[in-house]
């Protein structure tokens, strides 16, 4: 890249599935950037296994174009609060942010989130109002809303006086006015280079760079990326890195990278005010500071909202430990976690001194489940527990976590949603109704939200969608009633029959079906009485030589409930552990695994 060509950096920021990485895929086509021949698929850059299944974005990711003889560089930030980690530290290396919001919806939960960091550290916001072409589209009363959350999140005079422009991001269209005709996203291409101010280079100065991300390449190592404070930067060039404690080391860069479209591409020197990625340094980490002036102060560290959540991560030690499993030591775990923490800013974890149980900190469920899908695909054996609130004390108090929930749902269902929330300790704070479908705002701790989904859906019936978001830690709010039902316990090991299964279906929903490998311990289904109760799966029909009409009534077993990572996580309580392998989740009980151990120990 030309050193003399303008550089602009911006991040794209919204609330879950308002079309973010949508736009994304219209400004790459808009400005030409991929070759005429290439296939394209829907949101590009959404490149993660899970992140496709899932539908949302979970690791924020750089793109760039070449528009009118200037580069964008374009931060693709996730929308999920419990990914927010990637966003705090990805939005250091842009000068502006484009918050996209839908056209109906306006500002959720997780918009108040992304846009408060953004005004945090005194970026440009610029508002895309996308989906206009909703038939419910009201696009007035939307730019009016996020005025006035820029107001309650407390934006400067010059933040307030936001940009607006319009967009179908789908159709890869924007437009200056709704009524305006609707061709292209030329409009939002050149709107961009209107309102986000150029990068300064400071190429006079030494060069200083602050890694935001990392990556692994299995010929280059850790590669760091982030954006380039000030100076050049050389292929082959010594540097010095700084610590957080402001201790010092030198490394020596082996290649440069910029970027251009979805490629990384090998460049002869990176200059001040671009993305760009480094390789050489082995070991880099997000925040430290990268220097030609050994001299020179660190750059402020990076700093993220705390973890929420906490969750045991243990080795497997159910009677089917071991034959599913490729890594399933707690060596293996422990050498897991310790790779993730060099990447994933906003997971904590304590290693202990003695035992196998990682005590493993997260953002939030969401955080979690996805760390614990990528182990069990990479091969990973191992159980963990239920997810516990990190409870703090503050000023001598005894706090936790609130969350700000919005809930929206047919009308006739909105009295069981209120119902079922204030027994969680919830507090209603708004309510619209608007042509049969009800709009509900909540604080709820987050203790009481922990298990609320699978509850949520089944009270809406599937109707009904559910955001919600870290507002503040209040006082201790005391005990709260969640779960109902009780457990279904395997009391013997072998293989399931639909004889036994048919006899038990009765007693609540099942989470297996015939020739289902169960052992004594494991939860097989849910009990509607509220109970815990220990039953026998195995049991199969006694043969005799006498036929009698109406004896041999056919079996028919309700479909069992699919069991995915999340639900197991919701389902458990403090006595349960969920069973996680490449090919199968389970649930056992807690006691019998202490009982287990116990005996283990007297054998030896």
């Amino acid at each position: 890249m030309a050193t003399e060509m303008e550089i602009r950096n911006v991040a794209i920021i919204a609330h879950v599935d308002h079309g973010k990485t949508t736009l994304v895929d219209a400004l790459l086509r808009g400005s030409n950037t991929f070759d005429a021949h290439a296939e394209v698929q829907e949101r590009v850059m959404d490149s993660n296994d899970q992140e496709k299944e899932r539908g949302i974005t979970i690791y924020a990711k750089n793109t760039a174009i070449e528009y009118k003889g200037t580069k964008i560089n374009i931060i693709d930030t996730p929308g999920h609060a419990d990914f927010g980690s990637e966003v705090e530290r990805m939005l250091r290396t842009v000068d502006a942010t484009l918050l996209v919001v839908d056209a109906y919806e306006g500002p959720m939960p997780q918009t108040k989130f992304v846009l408060q960091k953004s005004l945090e550290l005194g970026l440009k916001v610029m508002l895309v109002v996308n989906k206009i072409d909703k038939p419910s589209a009201r696009c007035e009363e939307v730019v009016d809303e996020v005025f006035d959350l820029f107001s309650q999140l407390g934006a400067t005079d010059e933040q307030l006086d936001f940009p607006v422009i319009y967009a179908v991001a789908r159709d890869g269209v924007a437009v200056m006015d709704p009524e305006d005709e609707q061709k292209d996203i030329t409009p939002m291409l050149d709107w961009i280079l209107s309102e986000v101010p150029a990068v300064n280079p400071r190429l006079d100065e030494p060069f200083t760079f602050q890694p935001a991300t990392l990556s692994y390449d299995s010929f280059l190592g850790r590669i760091a990326v982030g954006r380039v404070t000030s100076g050049t930067v050389k292929k082959g060039q010594t540097l010095t890195i700084i610590d957080n404690d402001g201790n010092k080391r030198k490394g020596k860069i082996s290649q440069v990278f910029s970027f251009k479209g979805l490629e990384r591409l090998e460049v002869a020197e990176g200059v001040g005010g671009d993305v760009i990625a480094l390789a050489g340094i082995a070991d880099i980490f997000v925040g430290e500071t990268v220097t030609a002036d050994e001299n020179r102060e660190p750059l402020p560290a990076i700093s993220v909202d705390p973890p929420a959540l906490s969750m045991e991560f243990m080795v497997n030690d159910s009677p089917l430990a071991g034959r599913e499993g490729k890594f399933v030591t707690s060596r293996n775990i422990r050498e897991r976690l310790e790779r993730e923490l060099e990447t994933n800013v906003g997971l904590k974890v304590e290693f202990p001194s003695e035992g196998d149980a990682f005590k493993v900190f997260g953002r939030g469920e969401m955080h979690l489940a996805v760390l614990i899908e990528d182990m069990r695909r990479e091969g990973f054996e191992l159980q963990v527990s239920q997810p516990e609130v990190v409870i703090k004390e503050i000023d001598g108090v005894k706090s936790e976590p609130l969350e700000s929930v919005l809930v929206t749902v047919p009308d006739a269902m909105s009295g069981s949603i209120i119902e079922a929330l204030s027994k969680r300790k919830g507090e209603m704070t708004d309510m619209k109704t608007d042509e049969g479908i009800t709009t509900m705002s909540f604080l709820v701790p987050t203790r009481g939200l922990l298990g609320f989904r699978g509850v949520f859906i089944v009270l809406t019936k599937g109707e009904g969608t559910m955001f919600h978001s870290f507002e503040k830690y209040v006082k201790f709010l005391g005990p709260i009633e969640k779960r109902q039902v009780g457990s279904l316990i395997s009391m013997v090991s072998g293989e399931a029959v639909a004889f036994g299964l048919f006899g038990l279906q009765d007693r609540g929903p099942l989470f297996i079906g015939a020739n289902t490998k169960v052992y004594e311990g494991m939860i097989i289904g849910e009990h509607n009485q509220g109970t815990d109760l220990v039953v026998n799966p195995i049991r199969a029909k006694k043969l005799t030589n006498v036929r009698a009409s109406g004896k041999d009534d056919a079996i028919n077993l309700t479909p069992p409930l699919p069991m995915s990572l999340e639900i197991a996580l919701e389902y458990i309580d403090a006595t349960e552990f969920v069973e996680i392998t490449p090919l199968n989740i389970r649930l056992r009980k807690r006691w019998l695994t202490e009982t287990e151990r116990k005996r283990n120990g007297k054998k030896n």
